[in-house]
């Protein structure tokens, strides 16, 4: 399901995970960025690149001022102005899965269309 993974580090460690171009309709890409911390906070950032436009969502467990600490940025945009309060698992495999998930619904969707 990958073409490539690294840690970046640019002032945000994360991790990169670049998504075979096999599973998506010719003209897009997508990516992964995932931040996980000590205390089970998280980032985990979903980027599609299309012709000309891009598609997000994000999903993430932090304290801030716009939402509760479980939260999703959904799409297009992943904008905080729309963000939503939610529930994540407290397992991390859980989430994994409920991200994975998803995503393989978004492909799904994207073939459908075509």
């Amino acid at each position: 399901m990958t073409e490539s993974a690294a840690v970046v580090d640019d002032g945000k460690p994360h991790l990169r995970v670049d998504l075979s171009g096999a599973y998506y309709p010719s003209e897009i890409s997508a990516r992964l960025e995932i931040r996980w911390y000590r205390n089970d906070d998280f980032n985990v950032h979903y980027q599609e690149e299309q012709r000309d436009a891009s598609w997000e969502c994000r999903w993430d467990r932090h304290p801030n001022a716009h939402n509760s600490r479980d939260h999703f940025h959904p799409p297009p945009a992943a904008s905080r102005d729309r963000a939503e309060d939610a529930r994540w698992p407290p397992d991390h495999r859980d989430v994994g899965r409920l991200v994975f998930g998803r995503i393989e619904k978004r492909i799904e969707t994207l073939w459908e269309r075509r």
